[in-house]
This record gives structure tokens, C-alpha cells and sequence, in this order.
């Protein structure tokens, strides 16, 4: 069901790991799962000013075997629910499962989801009725600014977890920004 079919609704649409949560490199347990310290605030002022707040994240560790999409499922909801205590609302997660070098024959392809592909972003733009051209991408490497890029929105590279040292890309962000707090605050001042 589309939220908003007109599509006049903004997103920002979020990497999880060094963006939400800290970047441990591998996050396979929930255990492991700490929320960096301004990320509910910064969301909840997004859900202040009335975007969407989407995350779209790649996760291999279901491709390499080392936890199931019900355990990342379970995960991703102690993380809505730590955020929502703080008065942050996620509206939607989509992640991708696939590694063109997975050791889970299921999930080995090259697929559309996977960023820097946008496939996980247009299923937001689709489910969501989001606007493009009022949205933002928030992530701490360069395959996220590159999703970001090939979607058409606003890119902001934080500082925070690989902070762009991934390498993968050479690509510039819109804006640079600290954390995701500073994040916010250059949407603030930078939404249509």
C-alpha cells in the first residue's frame, strides 16, 4: 500500500552501520549492536521536520552464512525499539542479502539491491510514494554516497564509521558532516 501516492513526501533514506549504529565490521550478533550516541535525537528531529526516515543497508553477513534474515530481523527491531524509546521512529528498513561471492548458493548473484545499486531505494520510493528531489542519503562510505549519486538526491558523508576511507568509489558527497546530528543540520537548512 503506497503511503503518499502523489510521491510529495521526502526521505532520508540511512546506512545502519557507522551511521545509526557503531561500525564493528562485522555485526552478526545483537549483542554487538551499540547505538551511536546522537542517532535518535538526529532521527527524531527528521521525523520532526517530516521526512520519511528510510534505512537501506547492505548486509552480506546473511550471504556468508553467519546469521539468518529472521535473526537480522530481530536485530533491526531491538534497534527500532532502543530509537523509539528516545522518541525516534524508523518508517522503514530494506536491506540487501546478496554477495556476488557467497558462501549461501541462495544468495549468490549479482543482484539490483545491493548499493551502490538503487534497487532498495526505488522499492522505498515505490512502497512509500517518496520524492526524489526532496530526499536525502545519509552514509559513511562511498557506496552509499554512490547509490545516493545514481538515485538522484542530495548525498551526506559522515565522519563517523569508515567516514569515506572505504575507497570503493570515487565519488563527492553533496555535503560532509561529523555525525548524523550535523547531518541533520544540514538538511535542515538545505530542504526544499
Amino acid at each position: 500500500m503506497l503511503r503518499n501516492s502523489n510521491k510529495t513526501v521526502g526521505a532520508v533514506f540511512l546506512d545502519r552501520d557507522g551511521v545509526i549504529n557503531r561500525e564493528i565490521g562485522i555485526l552478526s550478533s545483537l549483542r554487538q549492536l551499540k547505538m551511536l550516541p546522537s542517532a535518535a535525537s538526529a532521527i527524531a528531529a527528521l521525523n520532526k521536520m517530516g521526512f520519511l526516515v528510510v534505512v537501506t543497508t547492505n548486509q552480506p553477513v546473511i550471504a556468508r552464512g553467519l546469521i539468518s534474515e529472521p535473526e537480522l530481523d530481530a536485530i533491526h527491531a531491538v534497534m527500532i525499539k532502543r530509537l523509539s524509546r528516545r522518541g525516534a521512529k524508523i518508517d522503514a528498513i530494506y536491506y540487501c542479502p546478496h554477495h556476488p561471492n557467497a558462501n549461501l548458493k541462495k544468495y549468490r548473484m549479482k543482484c539490483r539491491c545491493r548499493k551502490p545499486n538503487i534497487g532498495l531505494i526505488m522499492r522505498a520510493v515505490k512502497e512509500h510514494g517518496i520524492a526524489l528531489k526532496k530526499s536525502f542519503l545519509i552514509g559513511d562510505r562511498t557506496v552509499d554516497i554512490m547509490a545516493g549519486k545514481k538515485a538522484h538526491v542530495r548525498t551526506i558523508l559522515v565522519k563517523t564509521g569508515f567516514g569515506g576511507a572505504d575507497g570503493k568509489f570515487n565519488v563527492t558527497p553533496d555535503f560532509i558532516a561529523k555525525d548524523l546530528a550535523a547531518a541533520v543540520r544540514i538538511i535542515k537548512k538545505h530542504a526544499k
